[in-house]
This record gives structure tokens, sequence and C-alpha cells, in this order.
């Protein structure tokens, strides 16, 4: 990074900082569009990728956060990259980050991590997408020992993305929020990582489940570093996945300030526990956001 672009991206950070926390939380200029991480309909997307985003636009989404992309063979839902952006951009949509298998390449080498993520990358850079996304780390490393070689191997791939031009986020589960070594897993993440390389995808459904701190109180951690969200609700009986609006997190009221925050873009999502199907839960959900958060839209 260029000293005079590094010097200005810590000014930004410090300004986002010195923001006080009673601000307004969203100026009618930096308004946000509805978007849905595609793993949420992966069922419809595998058998009519253009009629599934043809319906997803009519519900009110306009942008997606892709998964599953094939390193080797370079496509996305069996489409070359291009082929894939056409598709949107003739629907009027696009995607805006990726989640990729990231979390692989903590047992290889570094060489052999480099040639993935330079894959990814290049899918990404295709895609037009501005941010790649680190989705899960691996059961093995929910230790003191393996955050320690986690941040480390973020560093590496931050440096790498960051370099091309890309943004990369690391995505929070439940376990992020435990105890190790008298850090949670995030405050390892927040704290070694570099934050010019490494920013946050926050998954509200695991903060609230976890328990251990406010949405507020993470910002706090990491101002204007989390330019990504995740937006799901939690059943009120067995704390699974569930439509907006069905289940106990109060989306009213729990959301961050999101200019604090540094977010870019917000995506809906449910891994499972439909009510019905997959396309009529985030029906369901877009309709629920849409009544209830249009400040955001």
């Amino acid at each position: 990074m260029l000293r005079r672009d590094f010097l200005k991206q810590s000014a930004a950070v410090a300004a986002l900082a010195s923001l006080p926390l009673s601000c307004s939380p969203i100026p009618p200029a930096s308004r946000y569009a509805m978007g849905l991480q595609l793993y949420t309909v992966r069922d419809a997307m595998e058998k009519d990728p253009v009629g599934t985003l043809r319906a997803l636009k009519e519900m009110g989404y306009l942008h997606f956060e892709s998964y599953g992309y094939d390193t080797e063979a370079k496509t996305y839902y069996g489409y070359e990259p291009e082929a894939f952006k056409t598709i949107l951009s003739d629907l009027g949509l696009r995607t805006t980050s990726g989640h990729y298998g990231m979390a692989t390449m903590l047992e290889v080498n570094e060489k052999d991590q480099a040639d993935y993520i330079e894959s990814c990358i290049e899918g990404a850079t295709r895609l037009g997408d501005p941010y790649i996304v680190f989705p899960k780390l691996p059961e093995a490393y929910h230790s003191t020992e393996g955050y320690a070689y986690l941040v480390k191997r973020l560093n590496q791939m931050g440096q790498q993305i960051s370099e091309a031009g890309l943004g990369f986020a690391y995505h929070n589960f439940g376990f992020d929020f435990d105890t190790y070594d008298g850090r949670t897993g995030m405050e390892w993440v927040i704290e070694e990582t570099n934050p010019d390389w490494v920013k946050l995808e926050v998954d509200f459904y695991w903060l609230m489940r976890a328990g251990v701190m406010t949405a507020d109180e993470l910002v706090e951690k990491a101002p204007g570093r989390i330019p990504l969200w995740h937006i799901k609700d939690m059943h009120k009986e067995s704390k699974d996945y569930t439509e907006l609006g069905n289940g106990s997190i109060d989306y009213t009221k729990i959301l961050p300030d999101p200019i604090r925050s540094g977010l870019e873009w917000f995506y809906i999502e449910q891994g499972g526990n439909f009510a019905e199907t997959s396309m009529k839960s985030v029906e369901t959900s877009a309709n629920f956001f849409k009544a209830n958060l249009k400040t955001y839209l």
C-alpha cells in the first residue's frame, strides 16, 4: 500500500472512531440496497439460477453474496464469471461479495494457499465483486493455538487480496465469541490482524445467540471495520434459523449505527429450517425488512 493511501485510510478510520454514539442512524444520502446470501436459496440456484435470480429481484433483492466458486473450473453456478455477471447485469442485479473455501487453506503450505487465493481473486475480479470472505473457522482451530495460527494466515490472505485491489473480511460464528486465553475469538481477529487487510462480516444471529456482547459493543471494538452484515432471525424455541419477523431477534432495535460500523453491504440469510421452502422464506424475510427496516433501503 502506498504511504499516501495508508495515511488517507488511517485518517478515515480515525474520523469514524471519533463519531459520537448518538449520531443519527442513516443519513438520507447513505441508504443501502437489500441483499441476500445466495446460500439461503442454494437448492433453487442449483435447479434454475436465472429464474431464481429473476424471482429474487421481484422480491426486492438487488445484490447478492455468492458461495461455491469452483476455483478449478473457475465458474459460479456453472457459469464463467463474465457470463454470470452478464446474467446479473441484464436483470439489473450484481454480486458484492462471495464466500470462498478458504478454510481448507489452513491445512496447506503458504505457496498453495497463495495460489488458491489468487484463483479467488481472479474470480472475484472478473465477476466485479469488491469483497472476498473467509466464511468459517474449522472446529480443529477452536483454541488459543488455533486462533494464533488463524490470524497469521488471515494477515497473509488479507495482504494478498488487498494488494489486488479487493477487500477481505472474516465472517463470525458463535464460537468466535468463546474465550481463548482471556480473549474472545473475535478479539483475537480484531487485535491481531492488520485493519487495512482484514475487515469483518458480522453475523448478527451468531452474535445474539452467543450473548457475550451487543452489536454496539462489537462495533466499538472495531469502528469503521465492519463493512458487511449478515441479518437472520433466531427461532424462539429451537434457536435455529428462521424467517425475519418470526424469531426472537428484534432487528428494529439491535442493529448498530451503520456509519460507525463502516457498513457498505448487508445480506439477509437463512441457512435452513424453512417454514415452507427457501424461496418462500426469503420472500417472507424481504417483506418484513421492507415493512420494518425500510430506512436502510
